[in-house]
């Protein structure tokens, strides 16, 4: 059985060792390493209310652009994991209150983010960049729609919500100030990883 978590598609997978014990202690440090860039760029952030400014989704993207799927979402969900235990890996703290806070759909959302470009480029979209960009922006929409969903749903009485317009008032507080930054992330993110791609990749 392969211990490998990645692709030949991917950067990771250009420089996996031979051996199998290697491939796995390689898959196992990526993963924890992953973690620790995630919490850099976390706390690289603009504390605004409810949901600050970080480089978490930049960082991702990344990740998921560069090692894969199975690496992408088990740093993330090692990250959460992290934050849950009370850690502080989190844009300003750690702990569960923490996960269930404002932005707890957003840290959840990373997850499938991860996913979904992580099985983009496990199919080859490290050497296109349109189709890599595409895949981070459908990432990108999916984990704003989690965490939007999830202000919406904990908005009660929330002196940041407009009780009169719940939806209008966590979308212009919690998602529109965001997209443009993001998309500029995602574009970075691409442009990154797609020319380590043609650096590294044509070498295999």
């Amino acid at each position: 059985m392969a211990v490998t978590l990645t692709t030949p598609n991917t950067l990771l997978g250009v420089f996996q060792p031979k051996g199998n014990v290697a491939k796995l202690a390689t898959n196992l440090a990526t993963v924890v390493l992953g973690t620790l860039l995630i919490t850099a760029a976390a706390k690289v952030n603009v504390p605004v209310w409810p949901v600050p400014v970080t480089l978490q989704s930049f960082a991702i993207a990344a990740l998921a652009a560069a090692f894969g799927m199975r690496i992408a979402t088990a740093t993330v969900a090692l990250y959460l994991l992290e934050g849950a235990m009370g850690l502080p890996v989190f844009a300003t703290g750690g702990g569960m209150a923490y996960l269930v806070g404002p932005t707890g759909g957003f840290l959840i959302g990373f997850l499938a983010m991860a996913a979904i470009i992580g099985a983009a480029v496990d199919r080859g979209a490290s050497s296109r960049p349109a189709v890599l960009f595409a895949s981070m922006l459908v990432g990108g929409s999916v984990m704003f729609a989690f965490g939007f969903a999830w202000l919406v749903a904990m908005a009660g009485q929330a002196q940041w919500v407009d009780q009169a317009n719940v939806v209008g008032s966590a979308f212009a507080k919690a998602v529109q100030p965001f997209i443009v930054w993001d998309i500029l992330k995602m574009a970075f993110a691409t442009l990154t990883v797609t020319g380590a791609w043609k650096l590294f990749g044509a070498k295999r």
